[in-house]
């Protein structure tokens, strides 16, 4: 029994005492009614203080209501016992039957157990990185590049349409600056002052001068779009291929310059004005941001008849809503946090709920630090440590799983050392360890030709069966937890639990038979608890984009 099946037991008690008239409550009966496991377990498997919360309305007192919920619950299929604690509330044990049956559930669903409805119906947009396309993906973009992906990971399961998006800051003097940087590099020549300098510039001018024979004796003004044009194809292909790598796969890659080459930053203008947030003044056209909560009004095209960034992330936005998302998440860097406030209020403009159609986290910086000293320098990429150099040193596993591990919201430092030691306390190898362990089981019992058969959940009766299974019949409401709260790093916390969880049951309770003996029913059980241990694993280590090992 899950706890949503309980609270569905317990509403189930609350309408028919309303049907037959032992209860009057004018608001109906809750959508929702919370169950929750007791810290002593003492005290029962699960607890509810409905009593207390409906008493009110109810014009009773708890005690009363909890008394009388309590007569009805016991008689549920499932509930073995109902006790009332203090003023009102309902401390429930369910029936070792009922709770081993979960064992079943866990394994028929397979891949699918976890997953939920909650955000079922809406749509979002999750962009989580946006980079130039001037050069090798960056530390910067590491933690993102992993959690984003988490965050929309945990959103699909709890039902919702994830489309992910990658914005490519592809306009501006910028890509002149790279194409002249690689076309220097070319013809042998300095690379300007402020272009780009690393040794990766090199590599792309070899390979646009391999795939456009005769390059170097066109006029320089063409061979500078031919540069500009050939490098960032090239470059982006290799952010491509760095992020498919790190297990990272974008739906949709959005570049900048489109807005403008498609008439969606005019277009958006016009949705704006529309609304009646725009004017003009000394001859640029403003947004008036400030009429939600903004700290100044925003140019939008500058009296020059430029247009500025804003008016890109205008555009960008409108287009967001127009594909038809229902809420649009920005994962910005810590140095963005002043962008909260202009895209709120940019939401707000076009007509939206700003606490509703778009969502804004930020993300604190990450360090990397290997033998003692925080990597830093890449002479390939110039200035930076790149992505692809990250993953070299930890690994692909023990990075994304260490970046999920925390809040995105804290500053984190890891150490390549400590992340990829293969030791207990070490949590991706101990959670990584305990799936592996339960494949070598379920191996072990097929070659000594012990099957689960049928399963008798009745049996698993011992106090580690339980707390197993109770972790099991968490891990629905903890998927749905983490997605309405933007959180995957409660997965891995969750995952780091339930191992646990596992290997203190597997110290105490024998699994297979030991030398000439029989296997029974208990043997068999808990093959059942084993496959349900060894998918719930699974599937939240895929939650984090982590490979669950059968071997180690």
């Amino acid at each position: 029994m899950t706890p949503e099946q309980l609270s569905t037991a317990v509403r189930d008690v609350l309408t028919a005492a309303v049907d037959e008239g032992d209860l009057s409550l004018p608001d109906g009966v809750p959508a929702q009614v919370t169950v929750e496991r007791p810290r002593n377990r003492d005290h029962g498997d699960y607890a509810t203080n409905v009593a207390l919360q409906l008493a009110k309305k109810a014009g009773t007192n708890p005690r009363a209501l909890a008394e009388l919920l309590a007569a009805r619950l016991r008689e549920a299929e499932g509930v073995e016992a109902v006790d009332i604690a203090g003023p009102g509330f309902l401390n429930i044990t369910v029936s070792a039957a009922a709770q081993g049956e979960l064992a079943r559930t866990v394994v028929e669903a397979g891949e699918s157990y976890g997953r939920g409805d909650a955000l079922a119906g809406t749509t979002m947009n999750v962009e989580f990185i946006s980079a130039n396309p001037t050069g090798p993906l960056h530390l910067g973009h590491v933690r993102w590049a992993a959690v984003g992906d988490a965050l929309a990971r945990v959103l699909e399961a709890a039902g919702a349409a994830v489309t992910r998006e990658f914005y490519i800051n592809d306009r501006g003097g910028q890509m002149d600056k790279f194409g002249a940087s690689i076309m220097a590099r070319a013809h042998g020549e300095p690379v300007p002052e402020d272009g780009y300098h690393g040794e990766y510039v090199t590599d792309l001018a070899q390979a646009v001068v391999e795939e456009n024979p005769g390059l170097l004796d066109r006029p320089r003004d063409e061979q500078l779009v031919v540069f500009r044009d050939e490098g960032y194809r090239l470059q982006l292909a290799e952010q491509q291929a760095q992020l498919d790598e790190f297990r990272t796969h974008f739906d949709v890659w959005y570049s900048e310059r489109s807005l403008h080459e498609n008439g969606r930053v005019e277009h958006a203008l016009d949705v704006l004005r529309g609304q009646g947030h725009l004017f003009e003044a000394d001859g640029a056209l403003w947004m008036r941001t400030t009429d939600f909560g903004d700290d100044k009004d925003r140019v939008l095209r500058r009296s020059n008849g430029e247009y500025t960034y804003f008016a890109a992330d205008a555009a960008y936005y409108v287009d967001k809503r127009e594909r038809g998302f229902d809420v649009c998440v920005y994962l910005l860097g810590a140095d963005h946090h002043g962008y909260i406030g202009r895209l709120k209020a940019l939401a707000a403009c076009a007509g939206d709920d700003p606490e509703k159609n778009i969502e804004i986290p930020i993300g604190q910086l990450v360090k990397i630090v290997q033998d003692g000293q925080e990597l830093r320098l890449s002479k390939r990429a110039g200035t930076m440590l790149t992505l692809g150099q990250v993953v070299e040193a930890a690994g692909v596993d023990a990075l994304r799983y260490s970046l999920c591990r925390y809040p995105a919201d804290s500053p984190l430092t890891l150490d390549v050392a400590q992340i990829t030691k293969q030791t207990s306390d070490n949590p991706v190898f101990y959670v990584q360890y305990a799936h592996a362990r339960l494949a070598s089981i379920l191996r072990n019992a097929a070659e000594l030709g012990v099957d689960k058969g049928e399963l008798r959940p009745e049996l698993l009766d011992h106090e580690r069966e339980s707390l197993l299974l109770a972790a099991l019949a968490e891990f629905p409401r903890l998927v749905a937890t983490a997605a309405e709260l933007r959180e995957p790093h409660r997965v891995a916390r969750y995952l780091e639990e339930t191992a646990s969880t596992f290997h203190k049951f597997y110290d105490v309770c024998r699994v297979l038979p030991m030398g000439d003996e029989d296997a029974t029913d208990v043997h068999r059980a808990r093959l059942w608890l084993v496959e349900a241990t060894k998918v719930v694993l699974a599937n939240g280590l895929g939650l984090l984009g982590v490979v669950a090992p059968d071997r180690m």
